[in-house]
């Protein structure tokens, strides 16, 4: 059906070339990897798709009242081990999606906010068609509670792919 579909846009193209963009956010879990296979399974034929792959992280809240006041020094220390983890994060998405899409163009943003929000401002900035995330399956409490791809589903300017996976070794 989307085979179909974008031939039909292509063919309806005034410009020799259609560009898919195409999110895939991550946070380093198996379930963000089998998001990235799955994308690169529906997209990554598509000569003219763009990849663009989206960690977030979040900064160290910082406790202001004297008793729990620590120095300045542990909070940048704290952000810069999460941007760290972040890009790792990305970088390994990346590779997996390269070695399924050898031929991928592929590009890597390492944010700072809440991830829905970031993920969403981003599909937003780019024009993206269409995002894809993984789920990690909590079920009714995690559904209840909210996630980032419910968010991301409830928010996003354009079609979402929630991934169900259940990868070894996590629930």
């Amino acid at each position: 059906m989307l085979g179909t579909w974008f031939a039909v846009q292509y063919q309806r193209a005034e410009c020799s070339e259609v560009i898919m963009k195409v999110i895939i956010a991550t946070d380093g879990s198996s379930f963000s990897l089998a998001a990235a296979q799955e994308a690169c399974r529906l997209f990554g034929r598509m000569k003219e798709t763009e990849f663009t792959i989206v960690a977030v992280f979040e900064d160290v809240p910082i406790a202001a009242t004297e008793p729990f006041a620590l120095p300045p020094e542990y909070y940048q220390e704290m952000t810069d081990a999460a941007r760290n983890q972040a890009q790792h994060n990305a970088d390994q998405t990346a590779e997996a999606l390269g070695s399924g899409c050898p031929d991928a163009n592929v590009a890597i943003e390492v944010l700072s906010g809440k991830p829905a929000s970031q993920i969403v401002d981003l599909a937003e900035r780019i024009g993206a068609q269409t995002i894809v995330v993984g789920s990690h399956g909590r079920g009714f409490w995690g559904r209840l509670l909210g996630s980032v791809s419910n968010s991301v589903v409830n928010h996003a300017p354009c079609s979402v792919l929630v991934v169900r996976s259940e990868p070894a070794g996590e629930e």
